[in-house]
């Protein structure tokens, strides 16, 4: 495969995966100069490894103990630093002094900065708010919430008193908010009054008060004031406005409860597209050892570096990235839409803050390049050393894109792992060459292998993503699952002791990872699987094509392919253009690859998030009702799809 970017030699000594090699081979004894020597010994040596990075970190805590690992064999089972007391916002609060902690930007509309002395001043006063009114250790405090310096505040402050931090984005509906929160019966609601989207305000006080009765546990809810002024906005019983909760505070300090290793600090929800959506209970230490290691050492974050990701507070990645205060970086925040004013906005964004991680989804890049946009060409982009992208795997059209109009001196990190284990399986290396199409590496401390359908290594070949031995970030459990049997189910049902994440991959023999798709999403035509990003990689490359979604269809006792596909204003689907589809695919995958049947839609249904689902997709044709279309982002894309006449048995 093509290397589109090799780090320098003297990037690579500056790196601090470089040094903390160095120190491992200290450790060790032994001489881990190469990449895949580190990640042998991370995972052979895991007690070695985890206890270097919680140093190297460094993690703060009232005590960490001996004990790195006890029942290391068991999946679940294994307990992480069972001896430690410490505390998640702490650990982010560090040094509160003058240098800049959070930069934010709605839309054209709002700019607000804080220093990381603001930010814990802001904490204090908001944790001393929660403690009078009865939150502690356990409590849920659910947010309803854009992404705004306030969201952080909150987290940190409930966080800080031991309490359980969720968080829904604003363009949830009613129903979709309340199958969430009422699962996880939260005591506080924080809510901001509404959004900026698209250059427009959208009011959500109406679906704040009917959250608020649909979920009899909230006793308070604090409003946030966004789109209007605080004068605006009513108080009533059992209804706060934020800036009144702050002033009335005098509280300077912030009293950190110190609890255990796997104290519950966050409930994520899956996108809950199948069904009411599982809870996903996340420990702080976990997620704050997992965070602290991918930012320094795979995305070498360092103290005064300015890290955005484009993400709402419905999506991990929104967890992810205000962890990069632990590392003392400046978390850069954007609430909106990407292309408002115009496709420009976030690359303004990039080049007026000297931006040097710049995270995005794959499908943005995608965009990007649809509309033929060159930000290298008019952005000053010299600050940046690091372009994320997640959310579907990055087509190799999309590595050329990257290199060829915004930066050719950039490590371009295809990172994958997900709500499941609030971070990542495979990412990317600032000390590796990026090969196109391809994952760099597989994380640190993390035994990531490929197995076939029978539970064996598929070496170079396709199969399921797994991980063979625990980590630290594996979630706490489900919520409401008192005998673990669903958290059992979803991901060590298939195979014994492993965990099975649900991914169709293929490893590298330079150790990287190619994803084919969701395992649940293969197709299987004739006996033949096939990843649905195979198709997608061939068929968006064609100018006329937009974006894809592709299907298996049950058809005379075997399955058929169909696919969707949205093209560009004026181009229509016609004989020519499907032949030349089909032409493409072929030449590039093989005949089995090629769809049957291929039609043209306006919309492709998706997750708040933005990916695509295609089970959804699969389920309508088919005449399966959709349960749970508050998941959705756009639910009436679905109509498209339904009793198609061309699709008829």
């Amino acid at each position: 495969m093509t290397v589109c970017w090799t780090p320098s030699s003297k990037q690579i000594a500056a790196a601090q995966m470089t040094a903390f090699a160095q120190q491992a081979s200290q450790l060790s004894g032994q001489a881990l100069q190469k990449y895949s020597d580190l990640h042998d010994w991370s995972i052979n040596e895991r007690e070695a490894f985890w206890g270097l990075v919680w140093e190297r970190a460094p993690i703060i805590a009232a005590e960490r103990g001996d004990i790195v690992l006890v029942d290391g064999d068991k999946m679940p089972g294994a307990k992480w630093f069972p001896q430690a007391r410490l505390n998640f916002a702490e650990n982010l609060l560090r040094h509160a002094d003058d240098r800049e902690a959070l930069v934010f930007r709605g839309e054209d509309r709002v700019k607000q900065r804080y220093t990381r002395r603001a930010l814990y001043g802001a904490v204090a006063k908001l944790a001393a708010a929660l403690r009078g009114f009865g939150v502690g250790p356990g409590d849920r405090v659910a947010a309803y919430m854009p992404n705004l310096p306030e969201t952080i505040i909150a987290m940190l402050a409930a966080t800080s008193l031991g309490a359980i931090w969720s968080s829904c984005s604003p363009d949830f509906g009613v129903n979709g908010v309340v199958d969430r929160f009422k699962q996880i019966e939260p005591k506080i609601l924080i809510a901001a009054d509404g959004v900026f989207y698209n250059g427009k305000s959208f009011d959500n006080v109406d679906k704040i008060d009917a959250i608020r009765h649909k979920i009899p546990t909230i006793e308070q809810t604090i409003l946030v004031p966004y789109t209007k002024n605080a004068e605006q906005l009513t108080v009533g019983e059992g209804l706060h406005l934020w800036p009144d909760m702050l002033a009335q505070q005098s509280e300077t300090s912030v009293d950190f409860a110190q609890l255990p290793f796997d104290h519950p600090l966050y409930i994520l929800f899956s996108s809950g597209t199948t069904g009411i959506p599982k809870c996903i209970v996340h420990g702080a230490g976990g997620t704050l050892l997992q965070h602290m290691k991918e930012h320094q050492l795979h995305s070498d974050i360092r103290a005064g570096d300015r890290v955005f990701y484009f993400t709402t507070c419905g999506w991990m990645m929104w967890n992810w990235l205000v962890s990069a205060l632990a590392s003392e970086a400046v978390v850069m925040l954007y609430d909106g839409s990407p292309f408002y004013p115009d496709g420009n906005v976030l690359w303004d964004y990039a080049a007026a803050e000297k931006i040097t991680l710049f995270g995005t989804s794959a499908k943005y890049i995608d965009a990007l390049q649809k509309a033929a946009l060159s930000p290298g060409t008019t952005h000053e982009l010299s600050a940046q050393r690091c372009i994320c992208s997640t959310g579907s795997p990055l087509s190799p059209a999309s590595y050329d894109y990257v290199y060829e109009h915004i930066k050719a001196d950039v490590n371009l990190a295809s990172i994958s792992g997900g709500t499941d284990i609030v971070s990542c399986f495979a990412l990317g290396n600032p000390v590796l060459p990026v090969h196109k199409g391809e994952l760099q590496c597989r994380g640190l401390g993390l035994a990531v292998e490929v197995f076939d359908d029978q539970g064996q290594c598929a070496g170079s070949e396709k199969g399921e993503l797994v991980c063979t031995k625990p980590f630290p970030s594996m979630p706490v459990g489900f919520w409401n699952d008192p005998s673990g049997e669903k958290y059992f189910d979803a991901y060590f049902g298939r195979f014994d002791n492993i965990w099975c994440h649900g991914d169709y991959v293929r490893l590298t023999e330079r150790g990287g990872l190619v994803i084919y798709g969701r395992s649940d999403a293969v197709l299987n035509p004739g006996g033949v699987r096939i990843g649905t990003a195979e198709i997608y990689r061939q068929v968006e490359q064609l100018d006329e094509v937009m974006e894809s979604i592709v299907i298996a269809q049950q058809y005379k006792e075997d399955v058929r392919l169909v696919l969707f596909v949205i093209l560009r204003d004026a181009v229509s689907l016609d004989d020519a253009l499907v032949d030349k589809i089909k032409g493409q695919i072929r030449a590039n995958t093989s005949p089995r690859h090629v769809p049957e049947i291929i039609l043209q839609v306006s919309d492709i249904p998706r997750t708040k998030s933005g990916k695509i689902v295609e089970l959804a997709v699969r389920d309508v044709v088919h005449g399966i009702e959709i349960k749970n279309v508050e998941a959705l982002a756009n639910p009436r894309a679905l109509q498209e799809f339904t009793d198609r006449a061309e699709l008829k048995l």
